[in-house]
Formats: structure tokens, C-alpha cells, sequence
């Protein structure tokens, strides 16, 4: 499978979203595309920036933007929140 379900939550909006995640896709890409489709289904609550990073939900790891998803080591089901 070259794609990954992963939970994301946003402490902005007190909400979380299920996201399919490209293995092979760098993290500055996905934060991007990411960023921009939650601004928009949290309806306001959440507004993306140049500053927003995705994070390890339980340890708050701060994820390295040049590494893939799969270098990462994220897998189905992992729980990331997005700041």
C-alpha cells in the first residue's frame, strides 16, 4: 500500500480528522496540503501558516519536515496533531 490512515487532531478546533498520508511524499509537502485542507473542514476554527508543524500526538515530537512519511515511520492508525 503506498498510502497511510492517520488521525490528526487540531488542539485549535478540539477536533480530529482521519487523513490517508502519501508514503513516499516528503513532510513539507504533506503539512502543506494537509494545513490547507483543515483550514478549510474545521470552518475557521483552524487557519494554517507558513509556521505549522505535525507533531507526535502523545509525545509532541515535532516531526522533520525533509523526511518522507514512510523514513518517519508513520504507520495506520498513528495520532499526529497539527499546530
Amino acid at each position: 500500500m503506498d498510502k497511510v490512515l492517520v488521525e490528526v487532531f487540531i488542539p485549535a478546533a478540539n477536533q480530529t480528522f482521519d487523513i490517508f498520508l502519501p508514503l513516499k511524499s516528503k513532510l513539507h509537502e504533506v503539512v502543506l496540503l494537509v494545513a490547507n485542507t483543515l483550514t478549510e473542514l474545521s470552518q475557521g476554527y483552524y487557519t494554517g501558516t507558513e509556521q505549522t508543524v505535525l507533531c507526535d500526538r502523545h509525545t509532541g515530537e515535532i516531526f522533520n519536515i525533509n523526511n518522507t512519511v514512510e523514513e518517519l515511520g508513520l504507520k495506520n492508525g498513528s495520532k499526529l496533531m497539527l499546530l
